[in-house]
């Protein structure tokens, strides 16, 4: 099915090509967004997702999550086992927004006191990325 994973740079015409990764975190003003990038609106049925820093409970790098044969259920979202895991499930009583097609890329934030438990999603350099939000935590604490 190559449908399913085209060249983001090909995805939208005109735009740059350097949308590489699924989603793109920001974090500004104690707030962090996570941009669904390209398609995968379509498929994670999401645009962004916003997490106050202070609800950040833990981040990691995860390379070995799985998007194979998956437990929970899809509400709403995209599963095709081993290509793409996109959109909010329910998995072992916790919601998790999922947005990853290449798990080598895949980073997890665990959440509390927010409208969804954890987040997992792909990002371009997830050593960066998990700095980045670990920083931003610190930051918040009192």
């Amino acid at each position: 099915m190559p449908f399913l994973r085209p060249a983001i740079g090909q995805v939208f015409p005109g735009r740059a090509a350097h949308h590489r990764s699924m989603v793109e975190i920001r974090i500004a003003g104690g707030t962090v967004s996570v941009e669904v990038m390209g398609w995968h609106k379509l498929w994670a049925l999401r645009g962004r997702v916003e997490v106050p820093v202070r609800h950040i409970t833990a981040v990691r790098a995860d390379p070995d999550v799985s998007i194979g044969w998956g437990r929970g259920v899809r509400l709403p979202g995209t599963h095709v086992p081993g290509r793409i895991k996109a959109g909010t499930y329910y998995e072992g009583g916790r919601k998790v927004f999922w947005d990853v097609t290449r798990p080598a890329r895949a980073i997890v934030v665990d959440l509390s006191d927010d409208r969804y438990d954890r987040l997992v999603v792909e990002v371009e350099d997830p050593a960066a990325a998990v700095t980045r939000l670990q920083d931003a935590v610190r930051r918040a604490v009192p």
